[in-house]
């Protein structure tokens, strides 16, 4: 090799990366759809996981609905924790990946790593001792038991729900998201193989809906360890025995992860408070509907969350590169892509919403709520489209350091939007269960369209400092 073209390697800041890294820093409408598909592909699996589980479930009668529709929020809880520290850590890699700088990437992985477990046995222990005296507490009344023993088993694994968001998290952010897919994958589809046997099989009711939760849940788990820490072939490396506290690292993750987990705690408060309204409106057939509704909800966006987890990490590595037109490139593309697919998703929602309904009111005790299931589905599938605006727009804020402008967005539309409106809608105007889920529907309109307005005005800015 000559002098010149050894030059030419040594001077190339991506040559020795991995395949991920060279996708993250390239053409970022390229790298949206490369990262984006296996991702969305991963959710939409666990996702249909979430759905046949609600099937599942849906055959025990409506009690067994309601009571796992009360830990709904308790579940946002922990993903709220535990993505909050894996978007942290997956934002700062990306961006230490931006600037080049592999060591900084390693130890935000360390310390993304050791929160994620601290925190999760800090949660698990009192959660698994007061989970009924909780439930009783929210109006669960006599399905309160049912509740618990649903709670308990999901509170005591969340140790291995930590651990396998975070790694998840960090291999998205090193732009990883094929092996991301298969953990996932490998999870949702053993949940899938597992929810019949341990519910009916083994007549375990709704307790056995979670333990194949669990089951699964580590299974992945086994999986991310063997890649992170045996194979260690990531980009990242994490050496957790010389691990060093570094509070430069730290702030840099709870920048970002900080704001991330209270993000996802106001979701949870969202969804406790509605679920507030609902019974209220609605009593326990109210709960059922919106959990179950909400699980179509969950699969209609799916694609919106795929493309939103590569569009973190590109904004990363952009806003690292100090290459703004990238960034914006990646911002707009990702948001005409989204409406699009979202605008297809949603007419397919209202007009298929009695045969999507059908699916989980097929027993006797399910089919009082298959009219006011259907017209659920009918009234929220029109945000759909406008979900594009704010969740990709949150995204933006989130990949290059921002924190705290998606988590001002996110209450300005959950908190001071969404719940406020469900409230007027269905009870001082005297709409019932309607005006619930017409509130949810206008907050996030007007929220997710302010979003946008903002992260458009953040980019233009940042354009003028070149």
């Amino acid at each position: 090799m000559s002098t010149s073209s050894l030059g030419d390697v040594l001077s190339d800041p991506i040559d020795n990366k991995t395949k991920g890294v060279k996708t993250l820093l390239g053409d970022p409408k390229k790298a949206i759809i490369k990262l984006s598909i296996p991702m969305v592909i991963a959710m939409s699996v666990h996702t249909i996981y979430n759905f046949v589980d609600a099937v599942w479930v849906s055959g025990l009668g409506t009690d067994a609905l309601s009571a796992v529709g009360f830990f709904f929020p308790f579940m946002f809880f922990l993903m709220a924790i535990s993505n909050g520290i894996g978007i942290g850590g997956s934002s700062a890699v990306s961006r230490m990946i931006g600037a080049n700088d592999k060591k900084g990437a390693d130890n935000v992985a360390e310390h993304s790593m050791i929160f994620s477990l601290v925190i999760a046995i800090v949660i698990t222990i009192p959660a698994v001792i007061f989970a009924e005296p909780i439930f009783s507490a929210l109006g669960a009344g006599e399905i309160a038991p049912l509740s618990a023993s649903y709670a308990r088993i999901m509170f005591g694994g969340s140790t291995i729900l930590f651990f396998t968001n975070v790694s998840n998290a960090l291999l998205r952010g090193e732009g990883d998201t094929k092996r991301a897919m298969y953990a996932l994958i490998l999870g949702s589809v053993l949940n899938i193989i597992l929810d019949p046997i341990f519910i009916y099989t083994f007549g375990l009711g709704v307790a056995g809906a979670a333990w194949a939760t669990l089951i699964s849940m580590a299974t992945s788990s086994i999986l991310l360890f063997y890649w992170l820490f045996v194979k260690n072939d990531a980009y990242v490396t994490i050496d957790i025995h010389n691990f060093k506290y570094d509070k430069a690292i730290t702030k840099n993750i709870l920048r970002v992860g900080l704001p991330a987990t209270v993000q996802h705690m106001s979701m949870s408060l969202m969804m406790l408070l509605i679920n507030g309204i609902v019974v209220t409106v609605g009593g326990t057939d109210g709960i059922a509907i919106f959990s179950t509704g909400w699980r179509v909800v969950t699969l209609a966006v799916l694609p919106l969350v795929g493309i939103a987890t590569a569009l973190t990490a590109v904004a990363g590595a952009a806003y690292g590169q100090k290459a703004y037109d990238k960034l914006n490139v990646s911002h707009m593309y990702s948001v005409t892509t989204g409406i699009k697919v979202e605008l297809i998703l949603a007419a397919l929602t209202f007009i298929l919403a009695p045969q999507i309904t059908s699916i989980f009111t097929y027993t006797g005790d399910t089919i009082r709520i298959a009219s006011q299931l259907t017209s659920f589905l009918r009234i929220i599938c029109v945000f759909y489209p406008f979900v594009a605006f704010g969740m990709l727009s949150s995204s933006v804020f989130q990949g290059t350091g921002h924190g705290e402008k998606a988590l001002v967005v996110t209450i300005f539309r959950s908190i001071l939007m969404v719940v406020p409106l469900a409230y007027l809608f269905s009870i001082p105007l005297g709409m019932g269960l309607t005006g619930v889920w017409t509130g949810i529907l206008v907050g996030n309109i007007i929220g997710s369209l302010a979003t946008f307005v903002w992260v458009r005005i953040f980019i233009k800015k940042l354009e003028t400092r070149l």
